[in-house]
């Protein structure tokens, strides 16, 4: 009777290291990928809205202004964390390497978002590599300065604390996008966000993001990439200006791909 309630113990502790060994979603993540799965009949949908309308006055902070040319390193995965940046203009990506040197994408980033931001916590190093798509233009702060202006400017706080709320929503429906949709749903919503605009009564054209970058993106391959812009296409949904798998030229016509996917 002792071993058997040795072994039931033994047992269920095992499964409990097993349990916290699972990495924890947050809740909101868990309701919805639940939320899916008890609608397994209904087809799912979903919302793709801009990143508000900032305006950031930086004219209470000492800054200074960078340059970078197409694929220019604006910092390496574990440099020093002691500044941040603003996008003014152009595209950046935001890129992890695994132990085996393969390039996961976290996010790409455009014009009225920020990088590095990170520093302003507890965090002294860089966690991800920044690297510029095409010629971008920061405004890049240094972490005491950007400290000593939101102290003396609350507007700018409060514009900065309701960009990094609605980052933070942006990031979690990524997460549940990537759990509970297909490819061709995740590239369609991938192709709005990046369009990055929320008239979608206009073409919308960006440089710089091959269909590989695509496949990192949403975590597939550059062939059911391939295969998904080709149908996109067909439908009119994109177009090329220039070679098929170039790094410029891709045109969305964010009215109809949105129609389509956006119900």
């Amino acid at each position: 009777m002792k071993t058997d309630q040795k072994e039931f113990l033994e047992a269920s502790l095992s499964d409990v290291k097993k349990e916290m060994a699972i990495p924890r979603m947050a809740k909101s993540v868990q309701r919805a990928i639940a939320w899916q799965n008890r609608q397994p009949n209904r087809r799912t949908s979903f919302s793709i809205e801009a990143l508000p309308k900032i305006s950031f006055d930086f004219s209470g902070a000492i800054t200074l202004d960078e340059n970078f040319e197409p694929g220019g390193t604006i910092f390496l995965e574990g440099d020093p964390a002691e500044t941040l940046m603003y996008i003014r203009r152009g595209r950046v990506k935001l890129s992890v390497a695994s132990r085996t040197g393969k390039e996961a994408i976290v996010a790409i980033l455009g014009p009225g978002e920020f990088l590095g931001e990170t520093c302003l916590g507890s965090q002294s190093t860089r966690i991800r590599t920044a690297t510029a798509i095409t010629s971008t233009a920061l405004q890049v702060i240094e972490r005491n300065e950007m400290l000593r202006a939101f102290h003396a400017d609350r507007k700018l706080s409060h514009a900065f604390l309701s960009y990094l709320l609605t980052r933070n929503i942006r990031i979690e429906e990524n997460l549940v996008d990537q759990v509970s949709r297909g490819c061709e749903r995740r590239l369609a919503r991938t192709l709005l966000l990046l369009a990055g605009d929320e008239n979608h009564h206009k073409e919308h054209g960006f440089a710089g993001i091959s269909q590989q970058t695509l496949a990192r993106m949403i975590g597939t391959t550059r062939s059911r990439v391939n295969f998904f812009m080709n149908k996109f296409r067909t439908r009119g949904f994109i177009k090329y200006h220039g070679p098929l798998d170039a790094d410029g030229g891709l045109h969305i016509n964010t009215s109809r791909l949105a129609k389509a996917f956006c119900k």
